[in-house]
C-alpha cells in the first residue's frame, strides 16, 4: 500500500544542503536522509496526483520522477547531483488510442515551488502545425485568450525573429517565436511542508490544462 502524501517537509532543506555539498562522499553519507526527504515524498506525491490527473485528462498517465543523478558527459559542470526535484505526468498511450498532448510538471528546489503544463521542443511536423494554428485568426486568438486568462509565465522565446513566412509584426509574434508551448506558475513555498499541497497543485492544473487541450486539438485534431 502506498504511503500517504504528507507534504515535502524536509525536501527543501535537503536540497539546500546538497547544493552546498554536491559531491558523492556527502551524498553517500546522507543516503538515508535522501530516502526520507526526497525519494519517499516524491513517490507519495506521484501516487497521490496520478489518479486525480488521469480523471482530469481522461487518459492513462505515467508518472516520472526525474533522477537526482545528473548526466555530466557533455556538461562543463561536473556536479553529480541535481539540486531540484522534478516530477512529470504524461499520456501513456495504449495501442491506437488518440494521443493527448501536453503534460503536467511539478518542481521543487531549495527556495521555490513551481508547476506547469504543455510541451517542449516540437518536432518539425508539430512545429509547422503549431505555427499555422497560432497564425490562424480563430485558433491563434483562442490560444491568446487562454493565456491572457492565466496568471502564468512562459519560457523565453527560442527565436529572436518571427520565422518565415509569417510577418514580423504579426499580432501573436511572441508565440510564433517559440518552438514549444509551456506555461508555469509559482506556489507559496510555505505549502511545501503541507499535505494540502496536493490540492493546491490540482487546482492550478485544472486551470492550466486548457493549454494542453488546445495543443491536443491543433496537433492531433480531437478534443479531449
Amino acid at each position: 500500500m502506498d504511503a500517504p502524501f504528507l507534504g515535502f517537509p524536509e525536501t527543501q532543506a535537503f536540497l539546500k544542503d546538497l547544493a552546498a555539498n554536491n559531491d558523492r562522499a556527502w551524498f553517500q553519507a546522507s543516503k538515508a536522509r535522501y530516502e526520507r526527504a526526497h525519494k519517499a515524498p516524491a513517490e507519495a506525491f506521484a501516487a497521490e496526483l496520478r489518479p486525480r490527473l488521469e480523471k482530469l485528462a481522461g487518459v492513462r498517465l505515467g508518472a516520472k520522477i526525474f533522477r537526482i543523478h545528473r548526466d555530466v558527459r557533455f556538461s562543463k559542470d561536473k556536479s553529480p547531483y541535481n539540486t531540484h526535484l522534478h516530477i512529470g505526468f504524461q499520456h501513456q498511450r495504449d495501442g491506437g488510442e488518440p494521443r493527448r498532448r501536453g503534460g503536467f510538471y511539478f518542481g521543487i528546489d531549495p527556495t521555490t515551488l513551481s508547476l506547469g503544463v504543455g510541451a517542449f521542443d516540437f518536432g518539425p511536423a508539430d512545429l509547422d502545425r503549431y505555427r499555422k494554428a497560432v497564425a490562424d485568426d480563430h485558433e491563434g486568438s483562442e490560444l491568446a485568450g487562454i493565456l491572457a486568462g492565466l496568471d502564468a509565465r512562459r519560457h523565453d522565446a527560442d527565436l529572436k525573429r518571427v520565422p518565415a513566412p509569417y510577418p514580423q509584426d504579426h499580432p501573436r509574434a511572441g508565440l510564433l517565436k517559440h518552438k514549444g508551448l509551456n506555461v508555469w506558475q509559482d506556489l507559496d513555498p510555505a505549502l511545501a511542508a503541507s499535505p494540502d499541497l496536493a490540492d493546491a497543485v490540482m487546482t492550478r492544473f485544472e486551470a492550466l490544462d486548457a493549454v494542453n487541450v488546445w495543443l491536443t486539438e491543433v496537433l492531433e485534431g480531437w478534443t479531449p
